[in-house]
């Protein structure tokens, strides 16, 4: 289903004309009608603000994404990764699933901000770490000893 189809379908459920939620949304009533037909795909703002009208998220209205195609489509690094004969079988799937297990939680991070309204983090994360001069707690630190 559609980002418009769910969008006419909540506005059905809900028993409102098309003109009053597009009053409702701060946007005319062409552009509601563009949108739910699927000629024009909102700005995120205008998304929350369709959703608000809703009394419901803008992440409830959009269609969940596709889960990528990684045999067909991977990611360079995990090309990268498959390619390296210098590596073991063990160790080119230890690698594989470590990074995409650290994507998963960046598009996370990055959907959780636009979420609220906020900045997605960077594209490295929420905080970079200089390894060279980052001291890791000893076993006696954490009090493991």
């Amino acid at each position: 289903m559609s980002l418009g189809e769910m969008i006419r379908r909540q506005r059905e459920m809900a028993s409102l004309p098309m003109r009053q939620l597009a009053a409702m949304a701060g946007i005319s009533n062409p552009y509601l009608s563009q949108i739910e037909r699927g000629l024009r795909d909102p700005s995120d703002q205008v998304l929350n603000a369709i959703a608000d009208s809703l009394q419901m998220s803008a992440d409830s209205l959009r269609p969940p994404a596709p889960e990528p195609d990684l045999d067909n489509d991977p990611p360079p690094v995990v090309s990268a990764i498959r390619a390296d004969s210098d590596l073991t079988s063990q160790q080119r799937k230890a690698l594989e699933e470590s990074y995409l297990a650290f994507r998963q939680v960046t598009l996370e991070r990055r959907r959780r901000g636009r979420r609220n309204g906020g900045a997605p983090p960077d594209s490295h994360g929420d905080t970079e770490i200089d390894i060279r001069t980052h001291v890791l707690p000893t076993t006696a630190d954490r009090g493991d000893a």
